[in-house]
Parts: structure tokens; sequence; C-alpha cells
């Protein structure tokens, strides 16, 4: 991961980093010890495991270079590494939800000794550029930790049969889509993060691509129009569908989105807020890449290439600068804390995560950086896709047109849904 960008004072730096912090003890406020410990699939991980991997970053990749830091807790280096096979082992990831302690009360006062540490090394000016470097790195970790703390406890609760709610929070009016498109010229296009601003390691180096002329929806993929696809018998009709996607179908069992079902012929899903009636204007999310490709094909269309989709995502966005609007949504995490997607933004970011066609891969003399950190992303490009414009459970300075998610194919439970490409 890089940053071109170690510009940003220290001072400047110290304030977002605590204001990171804070606003993970603000999403986890509403939840109980038990809720903190529930780890409902091997892709998730509980609560408060997050609450420490992310203050395990900082302790292992900063801290523990100052002179006279005390570590914690020796243990916590086995217990919340997540896959820095550098650093050393860890704890088996499927059985994070088996350890009961540290406790929560505990966890939270190992975030305090790492925050008062980490304050004491701003205030005495004492972190060199390479650490000032690694604590912007740890702060746009933490908030993709934030993201999967929402993702990770929404799956945990629709787990209970009572369907219990994170937060009774209202949710943002739903917005008609319309059949708007935006047009992608054929051409060399630049791809990649360039100038100032953080970015990772995975977004550079700056490469051109030649595209195809083509055009991308200007909205997202409702959940009425996807049940279209469902009273089609679109699950049923192994001719839309990739061979992996049709044997994903086949042995999950697959015949709507992740949290649906119906009730006295009505459909419902289960959100942050609870169960609640579907609403047909809302993005549909919680899909796999299988079902998004499939959807396409049924309408006749396919899913864009992410370099499509970067491209667009800046013409869009250079257009929001000229007419002085902001180019993200309004629905995200950090504006007002929508609890679910429920329209299309006004530019490609925000909402949901949108699959691309795009096997998740080096770009053009890429290399991993030197040392632990190089395990950030490199490594795992191979069976994943790569995702595009970020959610609703996204911040606002977290997102930008360049940013590279991924996951695998089957993937369900992160905030994911569907642009056309035609």
């Amino acid at each position: 991961m890089t940053s071109t960008d170690a510009a940003d004072s220290s001072d400047t730096l110290a304030n977002v980093y605590l204001k990171t912090r804070s606003f993970t003890d603000r999403i986890t406020r509403t939840l109980s010890a038990e809720d903190c410990m529930v780890q409902s699939m091997d892709d998730a991980s509980p609560t408060r495991w997050h609450l420490a991997h992310t203050t395990w970053f900082f302790e292992t990749f900063v801290l523990k270079d100052q002179p006279d830091y005390r570590v914690f807790d020796e243990a916590f280096g086995y217990l919340f590494n997540s896959y820095y096979n550098t650093i050393g082992d860890q704890y088996p990831r499927h059985r994070r939800g088996l350890i009961s302690r540290p406790g929560l009360e505990t966890i939270r006062e190992y975030r305090s000794h790492v925050d008062r540490a980490i304050r004491d090394a701003f205030d005495s000016n004492s972190l060199t550029n390479a650490q000032l470097a690694l604590v912007q790195t740890g702060i746009q970790h933490e908030q993709q930790h934030q993201e999967l703390i929402l993702t990770d406890i929404k799956h945990a609760l629709s787990c209970s049969p009572l369907w219990p709610k994170y937060d009774d929070l209202p949710f943002e009016p739903a917005r008609t889509a319309t059949e708007n498109w935006i047009d992608v010229p054929s051409g060399l296009v630049t791809i990649g993060q360039q100038g100032e601003g953080f970015s990772f390691d995975n977004e550079s180096p700056v490469h051109e691509v030649h595209l195809m002329g083509t055009r991308l929806a200007g909205d997202l993929v409702t959940c009425g129009e996807y049940r279209e696809f469902i009273d089609d018998g679109g699950y049923e009709r192994p001719e839309l569908w990739l061979s992996m996607g049709w044997n994903a179908v086949q042995t999950n069992g697959w015949r709507s989105p992740l949290y649906w079902l119906q009730q006295n012929g009505a459909w419902l899903t289960f959100t942050l807020a609870g169960l609640v009636p579907l609403n047909d204007d809302w993005p549909v999310c919680h899909i796999s890449l299988f079902e998004a490709d499939a959807y396409a094909r049924w309408r006749g269309m396919r899913l864009p290439t992410e370099f499509e989709w970067e491209a667009a995502a800046k013409s869009e966005r250079n257009r929001s600068a000229t007419r002085n609007e902001q180019p993200f949504a309004d629905q995200l995490v950090d504006r007002g804390f929508a609890i679910h997607p429920t329209r299309s933004p006004d530019t490609l970011m925000g909402s949901v995560w949108q699959w691309t066609s795009s096997s998740y891969a080096a770009y053009p003399g890429y290399r991993p950086p030197p040392g632990a950190v190089g395990e950030y992303n490199g490594k795992f490009m191979c069976n994943q896709y790569v995702l595009r414009g970020g959610s609703v459970a996204t911040s606002s300075d977290h997102i930008r047109t360049t940013y590279r998610n991924f996951f695998p194919a089957d993937t369900r439970w992160q905030f994911t849904g569907i642009r056309l490409a035609k």
C-alpha cells in the first residue's frame, strides 16, 4: 500500500486517527458483549476481534518500533494477527468466535492503551515519515474493518429467529430509477491512482487501457427489476449462469438474494434495522457475482469491466466538480449513518459495491511493497473479482474512483449490487 501524501501534517493525521478510532466506537456502541462475540460463518469475524485486530495493526506496525512502548499483551500478537505470515502464526480464522477471553472490556482497554501511545508519539514528534505513512495505512485499514463490522454483525443477527435490530434508524427515502446511460467512448484511458492522496498499492502503477465504446447504466438495478428475474425463473435456468455459478445455486439452494424471504406471498428483507417489507425501488444488494452476471445475461447485457467503470466514474466526477457538486452519494456511513441502500446515488459511487467482470489481478509493473505490509493486497490476486464504488457502509473519505475492492465470486454478505453495461 502507498501514500503519495505523507504530506498530511502530523497534527492533521493525529486528528484523523482519533476521529477514525472514535467512529469505530460509535458504530459498536449498540452492541452487547454477547453480540460482539458471535461469528456466524467462516468469512465473518466477531466484532470484538475487529476491535482488537485494528488495534494490533497500529501496535505491531507503528508502536513496537518506539523505544519506550510497552506491549499490552504478548499473546495478542497470535490471537489478533489476521494473515501476516511474515509477522508470525495466527489463530485460525474460522475459530475466532470460540475465544471468549480476553473479554470485550479488556479489548477496549487495549484500544485505549494503544490510542494513548499513538497520541504520545504524535505529541513528541517521534514518528518517522515511514511510520506516519503506516499510521495513514492503519486508518484506511480500520475504515475497511468498520464496514466489515457492520456487514458481519448483520449476518450474525440474521441468524436469529427473532430478527433483532442492530439499530432503529430511519431509512432514507427511495428514488425511482431512470433510464439514463453514461457513454464511455472508445480509445485509450488512463487507469490508476495519480496525484495527491492516499492509495493502496493495488491501485497502481498508472497505465493505459484501450476501451471499446460502451454505455454504463446511470442507475443501479433495483429490487423490483431483480424480482422480475426471479419471477421469470432466473434461478431455474442453467443457460443464464456461469458453470460455477449454477453449481453454487444448486449447492446452496439460492432462490433470491441473501436476506430476502417470503411470508404470505409478500417479499421481506432483513436489514440492520430489522425485518422490513421489500421496496421495489431500492437497489438490489447482497448478491454474488454469479447472480449479477446471470441477471445481466437475462437482460441481454453484461457487467462492466473495472476499467470501463473507472473511466465512467472519473468522467462523472469531473462533471460534478465542474458543477461544484459532491462527487459521492449522501448515503454513506459517516454522513448520517445510513442503515440500508435505498436509492441509486447521483454518481457511480455509493449505495452498493458494484460487481465488475474483471478478475482481481496486478496492474502492469506492480510489485508488492517490501516487508510484512506487502502481504496486504498482492497475495490475494487469485480467484477474486473486482468491485467498485463503495457502499452505504463505506466512509466518504475511504472511497475514490480508483479504489479496487475484491471478493470471491460467491460472496453475498457484503452490500454488493449491479450496474449494467451494454
